[in-house]
């Protein structure tokens, strides 16, 4: 084989490798811990994978949805990280548990004590959020990566349907559909408490319904036995004195 047959074959394999490499390529990301349910509440995942070689993720800053705030917010620790979260004045206030909710968190930073995210690691951040809303069917987070060579990848491109991934999509977080009343569980475990306790109930009155039946028949047993006896030892009586009067007039 000629070397420029073999150059050629070179740089053919070369860019197949950097086209099949390419969409593969990491950015950040968030996914419920189970489902996320419309209306309800969710434990979300930020993972954040390191995409340098010389460098290390040392501070990443998530900003949450303004057009559908979340009233409660809650990170989980990390450790090696510190945490701050930022909160906001809503311009209309929420409803949550009867109350106003004047407030809303905007931002969650997590900053690294020591060395951060390597390269070729990635970090996963929990937090807990909710009430999730009804009226959307997902919500976008833009998320800063900042890496300890001073350089910000900035997580902020919002995907269009029918459009192709732009090169820094934002983490956008898919709802589901409601699953019903979100006390379900708790009004199936009473009534099957219920069911038990009627199953209970029946039990019982049909265990005194036995020892009534019971205690019936024994009573009746008694007074036959009673009258038995009676007849019996009245026919002894007869019997002696029907014997006596034959020896008397013998």
């Amino acid at each position: 084989m000629k070397a420029s047959r073999i150059a050629a074959v070179g740089a053919v394999a070369g860019v197949t490798v950097l086209a099949l490499s390419s969409p593969a390529l990491a950015h950040v990301t968030v996914q419920p811990e189970g489902e996320a349910a419309k209306g309800g509440y969710a434990v979300v995942g930020f993972k954040v994978p390191n995409e340098r070689d010389n460098a290390s993720t040392t501070k990443v800053e998530v900003t949450f949805p303004s057009d559908h705030p979340l009233a409660s917010v809650m990170p989980q620790p990390v450790e090696g990280w510190d945490i701050k979260v930022t909160t906001s004045k809503l311009d209309k206030p929420l409803e949550m548990h009867g109350k106003k909710i004047n407030e809303a968190v905007s931002k969650v930073t997590w900053t690294a004590k020591g060395d951060g995210i390597a390269p070729g690691f990635f970090q996963k951040f929990p937090v807990s959020v909710g009430t999730l809303p009804e009226d959307a069917d997902e919500l976008v987070f833009k998320a800063l990566q900042t890496y300890s060579n001073k350089e910000v990848v900035r997580w902020i491109e919002v995907p269009q349907e029918g459009q192709d991934e732009p090169d820094s999509p934002a983490p956008v977080l898919a709802l589901s559909e409601a699953t019903g009343d979100h006390h379900g569980a708790a009004a199936d475990d009473k009534k099957s408490d219920d069911t038990a306790g009627s199953a209970e109930n029946a039990s019982a009155e049909t265990s005194a319904a036995s020892d009534a039946g019971d205690s019936g028949g024994t009573d009746t047993t008694a007074r036959v036995l009673g009258v038995v006896g009676i007849v019996v030892g009245a026919a002894g009586v007869a019997y002696g004195v029907l014997a006596g009067r034959r020896r008397t007039t013998a």
